[in-house]
């Protein structure tokens, strides 16, 4: 895979850390004051915390504010439907509407502005410098474009930088092919899941060969597949470019990116974003190169702000220069997990990234299903495996796979092979980690499989 000349990163993102964190509290400093007052949700918690901002010392004081969590803002909207109180601007300013996926409850729903719009596409850029895409890209969107927030900043920032952006909504995934192989895009903008969805269409439809469809760049998100080195490697066999991760969250906005010279790592925007890691028990700080729950506050979303948001995702961080010259905070491994995904087996913690690991080293295995029961008090994991078309015998698939989770998580776990195109299909976040009489959808797989063909 061709990499392109690499541009210089951005001042701000190489500065000293000492001038990033007083630059950081600065700006928290002006959120706050035009936060409270104004903003009734982040005003009751503020004086509730006894906060007071003409006394507040930044840094030192960071932890005084208190945290805030997704329960509490969906509390909010169910008081006082359907917006809540969240917002800073009076209602009529806003002009932008999303929603969170809901894969792990109900959905939130979330407003901005034109200006806190822009500042998310301006972090959407920072994205796309990473990944070395510019002007002369065309860029490829195999996406929903539902309420969803998803790649909606990532195609009209493209369009900010001059790139022709195309988008794919609505389309079977073998329409998608066409259009791509018609536009000749060198960007692909998707999940990791629909990456690889893609690659098995392409397979099975006429053999389409996607190294030659003059993709360099696939910028994934959604989920931590682009930092699973298995997922990944998949993906890159498939498309013949490389993958680059990136990851946000839609009452947050666009966090990370990840850059062509240190492949696996998330870096943190800490020009527009202030994150903390802390232990997800105990709410007190976690050093450098130790896991914990990634926290984060908003700088320049003023209109929909959050603040010490608690995003339950489990990241390790290191402060390091980067080979890129940056020195903004990196995620090392990418999001490593979410905190409400473990589940306890036998006495083991099994979190999905970590059977998505040891999955995905099989190139037989198309998709996969995770499902945990509950067996007299004790939980119980099963796995079912789809495979591809010209696989070896289906009973050693099936104990390869089985050897490898035992040796990798130290857990017998019976796998099955299921018949082709049994599982469900996704384009946007896939639920392949099934927790039974949790209500998870994936259940529903007549319901929810993507009627594509």
């Amino acid at each position: 895979m061709a990499r392109p000349t690499a541009p210089v990163p951005p001042r701000a993102e190489c500065q000293p850390r000492s001038v990033l964190l007083e630059h950081q509290h600065r700006r928290l400093g002006t959120l706050l004051s035009a936060v409270h007052g104004r903003n009734r949700f982040y005003t009751r918690k503020l004086d509730d915390a006894g906060v007071q901002l003409d006394t507040l010392r930044l840094p030192d004081d960071l932890q005084i504010l208190p945290l805030t969590t997704k329960a509490e803002l969906a509390a909010d909207q169910d008081a006082s439907p359907p917006w809540g109180t969240a917002h800073t601007e009076p209602l009529d300013r806003y002009t932008r509407y999303s929603q969170t996926s809901s894969t792990t409850g109900r959905p939130l729903r979330w407003l901005d502005t034109n200006e806190s719009w822009q500042w998310m596409l301006d972090c959407w850029k920072a994205v796309y410098r990473a990944a070395h895409v510019g002007a002369t890209d065309r860029i490829f969107f195999p996406f929903g474009f539902g309420p969803f927030l998803g790649f909606w900043t990532a195609f009209d920032a493209g369009s900010q930088i001059g790139a022709l952006c195309v988008p794919g909504g609505g389309m079977s995934s073998q329409t998608r092919l066409d259009l791509l192989d018609t536009v000749r895009p060198t960007v692909v903008c998707c999940t990791p899941t629909y990456a690889l969805r893609l690659g098995d269409v392409a397979r099975a439809r006429g053999g389409i060969d996607l190294t030659n469809s003059g993709i360099r760049v696939v910028i994934v998100a959604g989920e931590p597949g682009g930092s699973i080195p298995a997922t990944r490697a998949q993906m890159e066999q498939d498309w013949g470019a490389r993958v680059l991760d990136h990851h946000g969250l839609t009452e947050v906005g666009p966090v990370s990116f990840e850059c062509w010279e240190a492949p696996g790592t998330l870096h943190l925007n800490e020009c527009e974003f202030i994150c903390e890691v802390i232990d997800p028990a105990s709410g007190t700080p976690v050093p450098d190169g130790k896991p914990g729950e990634l926290v984060i506050t908003n700088l320049g979303r003023t209109a929909s702000p959050v603040i010490r948001y608690r995003t339950r995702d489990i990241v390790m961080l290191r402060r390091e220069l980067c080979r890129c010259g940056r020195t903004l905070a990196r995620a090392e491994g990418g999001i490593l997990s979410r905190a409400d995904d473990v589940v306890s087996v036998r006495g083991v913690n099994v979190y999905p990234t970590a059977i998505e690991a040891v999955v995905r080293h099989f190139p037989e295995v198309v998709e996969y299903r995770s499902t945990v029961s509950t067996r007299e008090t004790l939980h119980a994991l099963t796995i079912e495996i789809e495979l591809g078309p010209g696989a070896p015998d289906d009973s050693d698939v099936a104990t390869q796979v089985a050897q490898a989770l035992r040796e990798g998580m130290g857990l017998t776990v019976p796998v099955r092979v299921v018949a082709p195109e049994t599982l469900p299909r996704f384009e946007m976040k896939a639920r392949r980690f099934v927790v039974e009489g949790g209500g998870d959808p994936s259940r529903r797989q007549e319901t929810d499989r993507r009627q594509e063909e």
